[in-house]
């Protein structure tokens, strides 16, 4: 299926043009270098063959990303599982989910729509300010990624945003692929996870019919929570609050995202959980009909949150985080002395690799411990939602 010509410049590359990507590729010494990084046991010109065989998207997402992930975690998790639920595994979903990692929440999504049967994987919302060599650029849109423009006025977002809804709403109806986005533009680095209501207006702006509540069933949006045990890049963000904490103009620059990518990719997780909610149709169906347009965004960002909030998977490291920073033993009977000793050290050793001239070691540690403790505070107030 040939896509239209106006979304060109954000659509994933089509099947057709593999063979040409890696033709360009295959000249490009970066690529040649980061491959070297990645792949050090595979030839060159090994990797080249090997991806101008592929036919299809997907089917360089099996050669290539399927086989790194599985090696991938088997060195840096202890275990990942996925909860699908009821969902169909033929039908095509919008993946809304919190936002950890910049690579891995992603790509660990389709390795599981792969593993548990799903017909295909997902395409993937990524930023243009994260595409910063040419070959990056490549590699994402060969992996079924489409680029949602970061623009500078208020009138070049609208045209942005508008253009990225439209691409939702072709690559669901039309492609019959599925989409991953996340809740909010960027990570949530205190992991104080919301969505926010202009993501929602952003995929709303497109679409059949007049309706806005039309407009989002047509993208059969299903929050995603994803729970990691360990969080690889928490201490770069820990200093990223104390840099913008210290200097108000602090910006974080292009080497920051590549070693945040770096570091999320390669350090260890621990355990990790995916767990999918109901796919918001049906609950959209029974929305008021009196509901104001505000109102349904409204609702929609907080069901959302509430999805993903109450199917967090809690670790021991969210219970203990969430004592120390309270000052309490609420949580000790879930957590034995050892776990309790291994995580301290587990901080101590963070703070530690924090590279700033003058660290705040109070203040870092307590960034830490809301990065730890937030998930449960907001699990328990999910919780306390539905009892009420």
């Amino acid at each position: 299926m040939q896509t239209p010509e106006e979304f060109s410049d954000i659509r994933p590359y089509e099947s057709e043009e593999i063979g040409q990507v890696f033709d360009e590729l295959a000249v490009d010494p970066q690529f040649r270098e980061a491959m070297s990084q990645a792949l050090p046991q595979v030839p060159f010109d090994a990797i080249i063959a090997k991806g101008k065989s592929c036919k299809t998207l997907l089917e360089f997402q099996l050669a290539f990303d399927y086989p790194f992930l599985k090696q991938l975690l088997q060195s840096t998790s202890t275990g990942i599982d996925f909860t699908p639920g009821d969902l169909d595994r033929q039908g095509s979903y919008t993946f809304v989910s919190n936002h950890r990692d910049i690579v891995l929440d992603s790509a660990l999504l389709c390795l599981q729509l792969v593993d548990a049967g799903f017909r295909t994987t997902a395409e993937i919302a990524i930023g243009n300010n994260l595409l910063v060599y040419p070959w990056i650029k490549h590699i994402v849109r060969l992996n079924k990624s489409f680029i949602v423009k970061r623009a500078p006025g208020l009138r070049e977002q609208l045209t942005c945003s508008r253009q990225l809804s439209g691409y939702l709403h072709y690559a669901i109806s039309q492609k019959h692929e599925n989409i991953w986005i996340a809740q909010r533009e960027g990570r949530a680095k205190d992991a104080n996870d919301r969505t926010q209501q202009s993501i929602l207006k952003m995929m709303a702006m497109r679409g059949e019919g007049n309706s806005i509540r039309e407009h989002l069933m047509q993208l059969h949006i299903v929050p995603l929570a994803i729970s990691y045990e360990y969080d690889p890049c928490d201490c770069l963000k820990a200093k990223e609050f104390q840099q913008k904490r210290d200097n108000a103009n602090y910006k974080k620059t292009q080497q920051n995202d590549l070693i945040n990518m770096r570091t999320g990719i390669f350090g260890f997780k621990g355990r990790i959980h995916y767990q999918a909610s109901a796919c918001l149709d049906t609950w959209l169906a029974q929305q008021p009909d009196s509901i104001t347009n505000n109102e349904l965004f409204e609702a929609t960002a907080k069901h959302i949150d509430h999805a993903i909030h109450s199917n967090y998977r809690l670790y021991a490291n969210n219970y203990i985080a969430y004592d120390k920073l309270k000052g309490g033993s609420r949580f000790a009977q879930l957590y034995t002395d050892e776990e309790l000793h291994h995580f301290e050290d587990y901080l101590s050793g963070q703070i530690a690799r924090i590279d700033l001239p003058s660290p705040d070691h109070d203040f870092l540690q307590h960034k830490l411990l809301e990065m730890y403790a937030n998930p449960l505070i907001n699990y328990l107030a999910a919780a306390e939602q539905r009892e009420s």
